[in-house]
């Protein structure tokens, strides 16, 4: 039996894999960030010039068939995956079969999608999102999430917890949000964003491209959650909505009627149930 090969070769395999994340979070950040921005801090009432990085902003146009659909405010990362996950939370694709090409053109800030089925017309009714990111949602119509997931309270904490370890571009220069999809022990994906509703799409992207099940998830992220945050978790037919933050009345009801159970202001061994608490193992909560 060959073992001693075999282990070498695992390990050989392992660092690869391990040294190939590293290069591609090093990407992510030097894409994400604007390094040696020159300004002056005042600190213990002296002033000093310093270089600091910021994150980048880019306005981002997306066409569809040649038609303009929309300009998004974002981060340039993982474009896209931001791209897929807009157009399948708006309702304009089910699926990777519906694209026939997608081109992104960083340097004139636009993508060129193209899709399987002729005859694409915009949608005509359109919302702004609330936040930084120059959000806008086409759709308003959301089906109810039925799951038999549930999950316990030092789960949801962990999982925040892995989080904010993975927030690589809000460590190096802030001003981002995260968020995340996993199962009950770890993060499947990752994504940051200057909007919080951009990570959302980043990462129903990325699932759609790495065909990774949304449903029966849990979804977490470090800012509030607005309606429009909870409308594209329900789209995602995630049952478990996490932030470090707080729910906003009307995302609280929309959950409430949807079946999401929605948890706020996760952090370190603390956090508030909004709705649908019977989902939190061992918890003695009413079905709200």
């Amino acid at each position: 039996m060959n073992t001693g090969v075999s282990r070498t070769a695992n390990y050989q395999m392992e660092d690869k894999e391990k040294n190939g994340d590293a290069r591609r979070a090093n990407s992510e950040l030097i894409k994400g960030a604007s390094p040696d921005i020159i300004c002056s801090c005042l600190s213990s009432g002296e002033w000093q010039e310093k270089a600091a990085s910021v994150p980048r902003e880019m306005a981002l146009t997306i066409y569809v068939n040649s038609i303009e659909l929309v300009t998004i405010l974002c981060t340039p990362t993982k474009l896209n995956c931001l791209v897929l996950g807009f157009l399948y939370s708006e309702g304009i694709i089910a699926s990777m079969n519906d694209i026939a090409s997608m081109r992104v053109c960083e340097d004139d800030s636009l993508v060129d999608v193209r899709l399987n089925k002729p005859g694409f017309t915009p949608p005509e009714r359109r919302t702004l999102a609330t936040g930084c990111g120059g959000g806008v949602s086409f759709t308003s119509k959301l089906n109810k999430v039925d799951s038999a997931l549930t999950v316990k309270g030092d789960e949801v904490t962990s999982l925040m917890k892995q989080l904010n370890e993975r927030a690589e571009l809000y460590k190096f220069c802030g001003g981002v949000h995260a968020s995340a999809l996993g199962d009950n022990s770890n993060l499947l994906v990752v994504a940051e964003d200057i909007g919080r509703h951009n990570t959302l799409d980043k990462i129903t992207g990325e699932c759609l491209l790495r065909k990774i099940s949304t449903r029966d998830k849990l979804l977490l992220t470090t800012g509030r959650i607005s309606s429009e945050m909870l409308g594209k978790a329900a789209r995602m037919m995630t049952p478990v909505v996490i932030s470090r933050s707080s729910p906003t009345d009307r995302s609280i009801s929309i959950a409430r009627e949807l079946g999401i159970t929605l948890i706020g202001y996760v952090r370190g061994n603390r956090l508030s149930v909004y709705t649908h608490g019977e989902r939190l193992q061992g918890a003695s909560l009413s079905k709200n």
